[in-house]
């Protein structure tokens, strides 16, 4: 995989196909009670000392009885946990800029739970403003950053991670440093701490493209294909030609999340942007297509794909998919 880094391309192994745990943390809007049976609802809201809904990332841990059982992100100031246990519940949310917050509530049967967690600003930050609004690096840090983002191109993963190491002990709060380090995990197929360094990079610098495509990636290698949707929109919305990678991701999440109409448009971009030449992409074109009913479009996709890459993993899927097609009907057989 590439990444777009500035005027510089990262080569990023995004791993295969298809991607490993969706998360039992949901996101939605407040609305009507629902019958929960035997589960616990929390749904949280977080405001600012205005009392308005926090606009900015947001991340939000759930605690049962002292032990980690879920967590999220949120932009919008709302978020819902569902979950069977009962006991004793702590919530603690994490803003770039705010001071952490924290409420606890004691839950003996199922039902529906408010929680309401107000932030503070924090009265000091260890960032400073750049020319561009980033922190400015220090000779050192920048130094090994720099090390470290050469090591990357040249997939030397071990001296990469000695470089990252140092700049992150060195600047741990610099977004773009948190980047890199992001970067780095991905590659290693680290997926859960790609996510974690990539939200705070996010956090950070929320208008930053490629820190929300690679969010977006993290998110899709770990199925969590709704969450993954908002960083990737966002970050094509900042740069529309943050690379075929990030269409493609997109193009994965919609899929999985049953938005086919939206995922044929983006697999489609990703294929036109990388030439055709990848064949995990055309693959995605092919499912697409055959999930809004355009079954022969698919199978010229499919014979296509075949005839460009025989062999492989992909090759073997599209003979499979071509079989299955002609066995329901679905298309003329050759």
């Amino acid at each position: 995989m590439l990444l777009r880094i500035g005027a510089v391309l990262l080569p990023i192994l995004l791993g295969n196909f298809f991607c490993p745990l969706a998360p039992s943390c949901q996101t939605h809007s407040s609305g009507a009670t629902r019958h929960l049976g035997f589960q616990v609802e929390i749904d949280v809201s977080i405001r600012d000392s205005s009392g308005a809904f926090l606009s900015v990332p947001a991340i939000v841990k759930l605690y049962w009885n002292g032990t980690p059982c879920d967590e999220g992100s949120t932009s919008d100031g709302r978020i819902s946990f569902t979950k069977s246990n009962l006991g004793k519940f702590t919530v603690v949310v994490e803003a770039a800029g705010y001071e952490p917050g924290q409420s606890d509530l004691e839950i003996s049967e199922p039902d529906r739970f408010d929680v309401e967690i107000n932030l503070q600003r924090e009265t000091s930050s260890s960032l400073t403003p750049g020319a561009a609004g980033n922190p400015i690096l220090a000779p050192k840090a920048e130094e090994a950053m720099s090390k470290g983002m050469q090591a990357l191109r040249d997939d030397k993963l071990d001296e990469a991670e000695k470089a990252l190491d140092q700049a992150m002990k060195l600047a741990p709060n610099n977004p773009n440093v948190l980047y890199m380090q992001g970067l780095l995990d991905l590659k290693k197929h680290e997926w859960t701490k790609a996510q974690s360094v990539l939200e705070k990079a996010a956090q950070m610098d929320p208008n930053s493209a490629r820190a929300l495509a690679a969010l977006g990636m993290a998110l899709c290698n770990q199925k969590k294909y709704a969450e993954a949707i908002p960083p990737l929109e966002k970050s094509m919305q900042l740069d529309a030609a943050s690379g075929w990678e990030t269409h493609w991701s997109l193009a994965q999440s919609y899929y999985h999340s049953a938005r086919y109409e939206e995922a044929l448009k983006a697999s489609q971009q990703a294929q036109a942007e990388s030439n055709g030449q990848v064949p995990h992409v055309a693959l995605l074109v092919a499912q697409a297509l055959a999930a809004v009913g355009r079954y022969e479009d698919s199978a010229t996709v499919l014979r296509e794909l075949l005839k460009n890459h025989s062999e492989g993993l992909e090759a073997v899927t599209a003979r499979r998919y071509l079989e299955r097609l002609t066995a329901d009907g679905k298309i003329r057989q050759e």
